[in-house]
């Protein structure tokens, strides 16, 4: 097999959730570059549409669909429209995450857990049930799930949204074990501190910047697309013999 093979995507379809923007839009980018036709998906269409507009300005194809993985109506509809549209799935990217509170794991607002907990728990899980519903169909599938090293090692005033991810970690084992019979493989990356909206809470703050910084043997923020690089890995035939994996991107942070 050559480099290229490896990592050839051609002729399969990938879904990336939360890929509007950041690590989402950076993995919905190198797949459409390796060969997959990419569904670029996220709550509201027009910034879906905008990262599938850029695809195919690359060359790469793509389609934009919308869906709010915190509700299961809209996971179920998604799926009706991809099997309608392409019959199959071959790659799952559970990228999209909510954390809508920084705060005291004591100040934990309920409205606030729930909704972490739909959409980093509830959502990730469904996802991955009707991604592999339509995988095992084919005998075949990969499915990714970005978790986080707060996964592991839980982030200060992160509390539910760590939790939430600790609880990824352990779901990929499950999928893993549970669907390798079918052909499907299971992984989750861990990414570090990434330049992204999502943590600019943490990335805009000097004092707290610098804080995790000194944790980090590299010394750095990660950029998405260094993200990007492991999915690839984790979705190509490169990782055939890897399920169950925990994949840390993170600047030595974990070490």
């Amino acid at each position: 097999m050559s480099k290229t093979e490896l990592f050839d995507l051609d002729g399969q379809v990938a879904l990336v959730s939360g890929a509007s923007r950041g690590i989402g839009a950076a993995i919905a980018h190198l797949l459409a570059q390796q060969g997959a036709h990419v569904i670029v998906c996220s709550r509201k269409l027009g910034g879906c549409e905008a990262v599938a507009q850029a695809i195919r300005d690359e060359g790469g194809q793509a389609t934009a669909l919308a869906c709010h993985i915190g509700e299961l109506e809209q996971i179920t509809q998604l799926f009706s429209e991809i099997r309608q549209r392409f019959g199959r799935l071959d790659v799952l990217v559970n990228n999209a995450a909510t954390n809508p509170q920084f705060c005291n794991v004591l100040d934990t607002d309920p409205a606030a857990f729930q909704k972490t907990v739909d959409v980093n728990i509830r959502g990730y899980f469904f996802m991955s049930v009707e991604a592999g519903k339509l995988m095992r169909e084919r005998g075949a599938g990969s499915i990714i799930n970005v978790a986080s090293i707060n996964g592991v090692s839980p982030g200060a005033f992160q509390g539910v949204y760590s939790m939430t991810k600790a609880a990824v970690i352990n779901m990929t084992k499950v999928f893993a074990k549970e669907c390798a019979a079918f052909g499907i493989r299971c992984n989750a990356l861990l990414p570090g501190l990434t330049d992204t909206r999502f943590a600019s809470a943490l990335v805009s703050n000097p004092a707290i910047l610098q804080g995790v910084l000194q944790q980090v043997p590299l010394k750095r923020v990660a950029a998405p697309a260094e993200m990007a690089g492991a999915v690839l890995y984790l979705a190509s035939a490169a990782s055939s013999y890897t399920t169950g994996a925990a994949l840390n991107v993170d600047g030595g942070f974990l070490s």
